[in-house]
């Protein structure tokens, strides 16, 4: 067994996975697995810099994180940043912090590069599944990008697109810096229309439709997961290799978008940081189903932070 610490950088939360790990058996123990929602995108897709207090708040999440690596004694320890800090002019600043805190300096990691680690740490206990028919489509739904991935045992084809909960959420949703809570018909029309694009965009070089089985990762398809089953709190043991059927998926969507902040708030398993993101989150999932014929969408826990931890290991 290697002890490995793992650390995904997203644009709306930070992640960490201490476990340890043994590549003979395929075996991924977890020691600690935390997720803080530090908004690092904040206004990224507006401005194109990283917001000072988005960077605050990641740097807090960061020193919390040195300080369990250090306590459970990972033998390495690797960081990558995806979308927003990819995108931002003053990226520098960020890549400084996260050093002189960790010890380790940030992988801002291209799309493709992403959606590798996507698949493999969503699929990696899947692949003796008999009930789960192959190629697998992998779906990494982001707060700044989305990433799809087609493969069977390993990659086949790979893209990642500029939609996600966050992103989709400021450009659409954010009026004279405030959100429409619930959105107009227009906003909701506008979005779609985005996703849409961008859903043309990975066709051109992701066969999407040729995939049998939908895996759907991060917190917007687990929170819905866990919606759908109406859970009482968040449960990842409850969420982890659910299923979530289109007509599921569907009637919470139309719900998280006609419902005001406090609705979304009052539902047990939501994330105080997803309240104002869950809506956009939830529309992305629906086009890829639509766009697909995918009858239920596959919900894993085990994503790109699981991925990284096996790069490591």
């Amino acid at each position: 067994m290697t002890r490995v610490a793992a650390i995904d950088c997203g644009t709306n939360s930070i992640r960490l996975l201490v476990a340890d790990a043994d590549p003979e058996t395929g075996e991924l123990v977890d020691l600690d697995r935390r997720m803080t929602i530090v908004r690092l995108g904040q206004g990224v897709d507006r401005t194109g810099r990283l917001a000072p207090e988005a960077l605050a708040r990641t740097f807090a999440a960061c020193r919390e994180y040195a300080d369990v690596v250090k306590e459970f004694g990972a033998e390495r320890l690797r960081f990558v940043a995806t979308s927003a800090s990819r995108d931002a002019e003053n990226r520098d600043e960020f890549v400084r912090g996260v050093l002189d805190i960790l010890g380790v300096e940030p992988e801002v990691i291209s799309g493709d590069q992403e959606a590798e680690f996507s698949f493999t740490g969503a699929t990696k206990e899947l692949m003796g599944r008999e009930d789960l028919a192959r190629p697998y489509l992998v779906v990494d739904i982001g707060g700044g990008s989305t990433e799809f991935v087609v493969g069977d045992e390993h990659v086949g084809a790979a893209r990642s697109v500029d939609v996600g909960c966050v992103r989709m959420t400021e450009r659409h949703l954010v009026v004279d810096g405030e959100i429409t809570d619930p959105p107009t018909a227009d906003q909701i029309a506008a979005m779609r229309a985005d996703i849409e694009a961008a859903l043309d965009l990975a066709e051109r070089t992701v066969p999407l439709r040729r995939a049998h089985t939908l895996v759907g990762l991060a917190g917007s398809v687990t929170t819905v997961s866990a919606i759908a089953q109406n859970l009482p709190a968040y449960d990842s043991a409850a969420i982890h290799h659910s299923r979530v059927s289109h007509d599921r998926v569907r009637e919470i969507t139309d719900r998280l978008l006609r419902s005001a902040h406090a609705e979304r708030a009052a539902i047990p398993s939501m994330h105080p940081g997803r309240v104002d993101v869950i809506g956009a989150g939830a529309l992305v999932l629906l086009a890829i189903m639509e766009r697909i014929g995918a009858e239920e969408v596959v919900v894993s826990e085990h994503d790109i932070l699981d991925g990284i931890a096996w790069s490591i290991a």
